[in-house]
């Protein structure tokens, strides 16, 4: 049993942990920046540690403040939350040695699934299905190019390192592959310190949906359904919802099936997310794991009724899954999740500030976690998000209402939000008929643009 753990996270995420943790009658230690001193996670943790100045690298990124200030807190684990250090499989292994258990998967399952090229490897030997593509990592054009011919264009060339559209090219012709090739490999070794890169069939119109999973330490994994993450700009996410109109339950099962063989089978622990990519065929296939929570993981709590941050916790301490999940996973009703950005919702330009205005919605089947307060200043450092917004409906149709009327109570005054976006999106029948996909927010955009 922890006594006490540190949270090695700010905003809305550390809030999250602080309450799981203090269900489960554990302290909490939060730490915070120069800028986040009066953040709502350092107010309602058991103790609070100032690491550094206001840049992320040199507070929420720098290990060993992050280190010291649990060792002088005496915690016995830190949770990584999203971002930041959740997926560094070093500070993962530093707080092993360090005596403090990591609330996450083990630092050779970070960094294995850290290399996509590699999870492409263990996931296609498990049974899951994967895009044609490369065997391992391209060494040069004429191998790329040798691909490309096999498998057909349009190709994507992918850094193996990669996260956030950084280090992706899409070819469509053979004469573009040589520099769009030179390219992503600078991108990459910039933006990961690793050049290296993959190739593999790009689907022009993919449907973005992932599974939940959790996994305890004694070899037991489970699969908490699916989330539609399609709704994205830039490949970042702004909708989530589960389940999923698309997944039919053999193909759900059939994904279950063999994800509870791969992430057995690579000896995954905790919490983590495996991402596809949905064809026009209704086909998935594998892109990534997510070895960490999720943004936005409500949207499968509300549906399963699983506290999955509760789990992480649960997990980490020994317990077993079904002592944790007491049953088997069902899904029901529909949950959605808008993330409310603190940005403009025409010109997506950042909306730092103080908050003049505050009032969050409520009433059944509505839920806001956000670190956000009348009089509080959202700094400019981190990333836009300000709250989330969740609703839960018995089906879509009520679900949709439900956020429909949120948003429309959900008051934030002082800066801009994204909430007038998303009650556009709502109401656009393609949304609500469920036929979108990864490129429906480009698509929507320029319909208003020549509207």
């Amino acid at each position: 049993m922890f006594q006490k753990i540190l949270v090695a996270n700010r905003g809305e995420i550390a809030l999250r942990v602080i309450c799981a943790a203090r269900e489960l009658g554990i302290k909490t230690v939060a730490v915070y920046s120069e800028a986040d001193r009066y953040s709502l996670h350092v107010r309602f943790a058991d103790e609070a540690i100032c690491i550094g100045p206001a840049k992320s690298a040199r507070s929420y990124l720098d290990i060993p403040s992050v280190i010291s200030a649990a060792e002088i807190t005496n915690a016995d684990a830190i949770h990584p939350g999203y971002g930041f250090l959740s997926e560094n499989a070093d500070f993962a292994e530093v707080c092993e040695t360090s005596g403090l258990r990591f609330i996450g998967p083990k630092a050779d399952v970070i960094r294995m699934m850290g290399f996509k090229q590699h999870a492409r490897t263990v996931m296609k030997k498990a049974g899951v299905p994967i895009l044609p593509g490369s065997e391992g990592l391209i060494q040069s054009s004429d191998e790329a190019l040798e691909m490309a011919e096999r498998i057909g264009y349009p190709v994507i060339l992918k850094a193996t390192a990669g996260g956030g559209g950084r280090g992706m090219r899409v070819v469509r012709h053979p004469s573009e592959l040589p520099n769009l090739l030179a390219s992503a490999q600078a991108e990459a070794g910039a933006a990961f310190s690793c050049p290296d890169v993959y190739l593999e069939k790009y689907i022009d119109s993919p449907r973005h949906i992932e599974f939940q999973v959790l996994a305890d330490l004694h070899g037991n994994v489970e699969i908490l359904g699916e989330r539609e993450c399609s709704i994205q700009r830039r490949h970042q996410k702004l909708i989530e919802e589960s389940p999923s109109l698309k997944v039919t339950p053999k193909l759900r099962a059939d994904i279950t099936a063999s994800l509870k063989k791969a992430m057995g089978d690579i000896g995954y622990t905790n919490a983590g997310t495996v991402e596809f990519l949905m064809d026009e065929t209704g086909m998935l296939h594998f892109i990534e794991v997510n070895a960490r929570v999720q943004v936005e993981h409500p949207v499968t709590e509300f549906v399963t009724g699983i506290d999955i941050v509760k789990a992480q916790l649960r997990i980490a301490m020994g317990e077993k899954l079904t002592d944790i999940l007491k049953g088997p996973v069902t899904l029901t009703g529909h949950a959605i999740e808008c993330r409310i950005n603190a940005e403009h919702p025409e010109t997506f330009a950042p909306s730092p500030g103080r908050l003049t205005g505050w009032n969050v919605p409520g009433g059944i089947g509505v839920r806001v976690d956000t670190c956000a307060y009348t009089d509080w200043t959202i700094p400019p450092y981190y990333d836009s998000l300000v709250a989330k917004l969740i609703v839960h409906g018995r089906d879509r149709a009520e679900a949709i209402a439900r956020m429909n009327r949120a948003l429309s109570m959900f008051v934030v005054e002082g800066i801009h939000t994204s909430i007038p976006l998303h009650q556009r999106i709502l109401a656009d029948p393609q949304f609500q008929a469920g036929e979108f996909d990864t490129n429906f927010i480009p698509r929507f955009l320029a319909k208003k643009a020549g509207a």
